[in-house]
Order: C-alpha cells, then structure tokens, then sequence
C-alpha cells in the first residue's frame, strides 16, 4: 500500500483484515511525502481505507485510495483491492486498425449515461456485461462508429452525472467490477466500436473520504479559494502547479488508456481551467504573474497531458470540451497549442439550435446563425456535438425544441440532422435525440424506449440509421473535414428562402447537401453542380419511410444541363421538399456507360 500525505504525522492502513483498527499496520514514511506498507496474504477482493493523522495528531475521517482501482458505494465508500492481471483481452484486431489519422477517418459518436439509457425488468440499471450485449447491439445497428460514455470513474453522488469524481482511477462500482467494465470495452472493440470517456480534471468534490484536504492541508486543491473553490459547482479545484497533482492526474489518464484500453478522453470543463476567473466576479480571483486571466499551470499540465497520451498511446483521441475562442486548443504543442486532437464547435450547437428553436416564418432574419460556424470551422479540429447538457434544465428535448405542430417538430429535427451531416466536423449525439425522445433527459430514468411503438420515433431513428451509414460510406462527408478546398457553399445566401446549399468534395468525388428549413415547398430550384452527367438522390428527409410528407424532388435521377449557376459550370433543377435536407451524388458512368457515349 501506498499513499501520499507529506503533512500527516501518522498513517495506518485498515480493513477488514485488521478489524478496522489503525494500530495494527502502521505505515512507514519516505522522504517525499509517501507513506508505504507492505501487507502479506491479503488478495483480491479486501476492503481498505487509510487512516491519517494531520500535523496536529487529530485523526481526520477515514479516506479511500485516491488511486484505488475499485470503490464501494454509499455507506462505506470503502477501497477494494483488484487484481487488474486477472482479464483477457481479445480486442488485438481492433487495437492494431487504430493506428491511423482520426481526422481523415469517419468518427460519429453517440454520447450515453451509462445508468440511464436503459433498465431491466426491475427498474435498475443494466449492468456493465448486460450493457455490454444491449449497446453493443444498438449502436452497431444504428451505425455509429464511437460511444461515449459520461463519467464513469467512481463518484458518490449520482445526481453529479459522473462529473463530481471521488475515484479518478475506477470504474464505478454501480454497474459492476472492473473486469466487468473491460469486458464491455472488449466487446464493444470486437465489434468495431470504439469507447471514449470523459475524463473530469477540472475539479472535485468535498466530501470528507475523498481528496479534500486529505492529511489536513490541501494536498490536491489550491489552498487560496479564490484559486482552488469553484462557485458554479461547489468543488475544489486541482493545484495544476503542483507536480504530485499534476502526475497524480496523467497517471489517471493513461490507467484508462492502458488497463482499460479506452480510445480516447473527452475533457471535461477545459474553459475552466484555463481561466482564473471563469464564473468569478472582479476581486474574486487572483490574476496570473503577468496580470492576466488566464491560468499558465492548467496550460502546461493539458499540453503535456496531450503530449503524453500521444506518445505512448498514438492510436488514442483527446477531445476538449472548451466553450471560449482560446487559442489552438486543437493545434500541436509544438506550435503553441494545447495538443487536444479535436474540440467540441460549442459555437456550432448553440447557434444551429438557436435557428432550429425559431419559427420557420422569422428564420429569414437569423440565416447568419447557420452558416456563421464555417467563418471559423477551420481554425480547430471541431467534432459538431448535440449533447446532454442541451436537453436537461428545463431546455427541452432536442425534439421540442423544435416549433410548429407535431409533423413540423419532427420534419425539423430531421432536417437539422441532415444538415449536421452534411456540415464539416465530426458528429456527436446524445442518446435520446436519435429517436426523438420526447421529455427531456432524466439521470434517474431509462430512455423513452416505448416511444418506438409509433410511426413518428420509428421514421427519426431509421433517417439517422440511413445518415450513419451514408455517413460512414461516403469519404467526401469525412475524409477532408478539416480541408477548407473541401468545402464551397453553393447557396448560403438566399435568407428569404431559408435554403443553404453546400459541396463536400474528398478530391476525386462529390457530394451535395440542400437543406429546406420552411414549412414550404420550392417549386424548380436550380442547383450549381461541378460536374455534367446524371445526378441521383440517395437520402431526403423528407420521405416517408422517416415520417416525412414524401413530397419529393420531382425525380431522382437529374440530368445536369451545361447553364452555369452559383459558381458551377453545370446546374441541375429539382424540387424542395418542406424542413427536408437533400443529399445529391452524381452518378458514376460505368464502362457500358463510357463505350455506349464513345
């Protein structure tokens, strides 16, 4: 056993094994701060807690292991001693096809609470091993290439979503053991899913077994509360100038890269750590040695977080979620950026729903608010994210967010993922949107799964079913996202229409996505094409397979005329469906084809 707590006067380690008693195995102390024992016979499966003693020699509660691998819940909130040798992996062909370029690849990611998204017969959450057969199944169906799963290390509260941690190196206990949580990793990579986390080193709770003031000073927090108590959340903030804190949390990160063989790390509340007066009024933080606001021991510790998890593990993703125009957050350190693969385009979600909440009548006025993220699209490695904090706190479902009647909300959300698709970046949704829940997100309640009864939820998951394997099927959607010779808008300014046309090219093809945000049809729209030849429809959202009106484009099969129109050499002239997105592919000439011209 090992802990660190340079300030205690005495350290004992207690369990089951001792009765619980601090006088049976006292620890030894290092020179730097670590107090270790070695106890023999114990296995796999023991429960254990430290007993400390700070300067004074007033025994503080009883703490768990900050890098323990396994806790208890409520009410011991004890350690267990694991064994992390015990599991065999089978994911060797998955591990060895990650070895390449994420942002040239097609990454869609379906962002889940573990607990919530779907319970047994007897109202409880599925377990790791039960979720391990019931997701899997359903994201592979669906055609996702990612899950990410909200918090999963050990926190006590579960109304905190995962996002207040108490134990940085477990999965939690609530679902099962830690070679339950690998088996569901395994199985999810045996099926050619990959698993991201997200990873909270932003901050932690207070509670009095974890890290607060573990040996009665501030061991892992800031001891200025201008500096280490964030306001918004009630919790402590990590010292990121400290070097045992900052190894304590790269050690955290790689554990799960390494044990766990995760593929990648979102990282939650960036924005604020990189600030020191994120959420702080004036006189309520202390500026940097230069006078700024901006925390320069957060900027190196996430650099050489990213450098690190690069390093030895290149097949890996980091994701940041940082809500703020700071600087290369995904550029390489070595450039001055904070090395983060991707960020999430916060901007793009908040400006995309804005529109989509806005009567189709009014929409006119706010057609800047759709087509404002390609402005800066290029200036990071963005991934478009819908996520959870969208649908909870009284802001709706993505489904109600959406105005009009029930075919309108429904035609709209359609329409807006359609649109997400086509649009540059990586694409995230959370659980729910993909069928069009109706209620907004509850960390104590499955998903609306019975709404799958009815034709409506059945037509949204079938449309975002057919986008994912569009998606994924189509390099001209992915392969050059971060590519500004990519991407051209055809149409981006007819706002009395609301009608936004754009090409996606990955340099040898293309493909064109129109989207209608009214509830009106557009009689004969000519559209600009690259290219002579037949053009096809291959997915509209309108059709009714999705619930759609199946108004139809007139035809599906275009043949382009040679009048020049928005910039293209060629156009070719089709109907517009009402709040539909249209994808159009030019159809490629066969050999038949070519002799049968020639």
């Amino acid at each position: 056993f090992v802990v660190y707590a340079p300030s205690a006067t005495c350290v004992s380690v207690i369990g089951d094994f001792n009765f619980w008693d601090g006088r049976r195995h006292p620890m030894a102390r290092s020179l730097l701060g670590n107090w270790v024992l070695f106890v023999p016979g114990l296995g796999a499966g023991q429960r254990y807690k430290f007993e400390i003693k700070d300067l004074n020699g007033n025994r503080l509660p009883h703490k768990a292991d900050p890098v323990g691998f396994f806790h208890e819940q409520y009410p011991s909130f004890a350690s267990i001693v694991t064994d992390q040798t015990t599991y065999k992996w089978h994911d060797d062909e998955w591990v060895k096809s990650q070895l390449n370029d994420k942002l040239k690849r097609p990454v869609t990611i379906y962002e889940l609470h573990f607990g919530s998204w779907k319970h047994d017969d007897q109202d409880k959450p599925l377990t790791y091993r039960e979720m391990a057969k019931e997701l899997t199944k359903y994201v592979k169906d669906m055609g996702y290439t990612h899950v990410e799963l909200m918090p999963v290390m050990e926190h006590p509260f579960n109304g905190s979503w995962g996002y207040q941690p108490t134990g940085l190196f477990a999965p939690t206990s609530r679902y099962g053991t830690p070679d339950d949580f690998k088996y569901f990793v395994d199985t999810m990579h045996q099926n050619g899913i990959g698993v991201i986390l997200d990873w909270v080193p932003a901050h932690f709770p207070t509670d009095a077994f974890g890290l607060a003031r573990f040996d009665g000073t501030c061991v892992y927090e800031y001891e200025d509360p201008r500096r280490g108590w964030h306001p918004d959340w009630n919790s402590l903030i990590y010292d990121f100038g400290r070097d045992t804190v900052r190894r304590f949390l790269i050690a955290s990160a790689l554990i799960w890269l390494d044990y766990y063989h995760i593929d990648g790390l979102r990282v939650d509340a960036v924005a604020s750590m990189l600030y020191w007066d994120y959420s702080r009024k004036a006189g309520e933080w202390v500026p940097n040695v230069d006078g700024g606001n901006i925390n320069y021991e957060a900027v190196s510790f996430l650099k050489w977080f990213n450098e690190e998890v690069y390093r030895n593990y290149p097949q890996a993703m980091t994701i940041a979620e940082e809500s703020t125009a700071f600087t290369g957050v995904s550029r390489p350190t070595y450039t001055g950026g904070l090395g983060f693969g991707f960020k999430w385009n916060m901007g793009w979600m908040h400006d995309s729903l804005d529109y989509m909440s806005t009567d189709p009548f009014f929409r006119k006025y706010h057609h800047g608010e759709m087509s404002f993220s390609m402005i800066y699209a290029y200036n990071e490695n963005f991934i478009l994210s819908i996520s959870h904090d969208e649908v909870t706190h009284g802001k709706h479902s993505l489904l109600y967010k959406m105005p009009g009647d029930e075919w309108q909300q429904a035609a709209n959300l359609r329409a807006y993922l359609g649109f997400q698709y086509a649009h540059p970046g990586k694409k995230l949704q959370f659980m729910g949107s993909e069928f069009g829940q109706g209620s907004e997100w509850n960390v104590d309640a499955q998903l609306d799964w019975w709404l799958l009864r009815y034709e409506k939820h059945q037509g949204i998951q079938k449309l975002v079913r057919d986008l994912n394997t569009l998606y994924t099927g189509d390099p001209c959607l992915w392969r050059n996202d971060y590519d500004p010779k990519a991407f051209a808008w055809l149409d981006v300014n007819d706002a009395e229409h609301s009608i936004f046309a754009m090409l996606r090219t990955d340099g040898d093809d293309e493909i064109i996505a129109v989207s209608n945000m009214t509830p009106v049809p557009y009689i004969a729209y000519r559209l600009g094409v690259p290219k002579p030849g037949t053009y096809q429809v291959v997915l509209n959202t309108d059709d009714k397979e999705y619930w759609g009106s199946g108004y139809g484009t007139g035809t599906d099969v275009i043949e382009a005329s040679n009048i020049s129109w928005q910039s293209q050499y060629h156009s070719i002239v089709l109907d517009l469906p009402p709040l539909a997105t249209v994808f159009i592919k030019r159809k490629k000439e066969t050999q038949g084809n070519k002799k049968e011209k020639a």
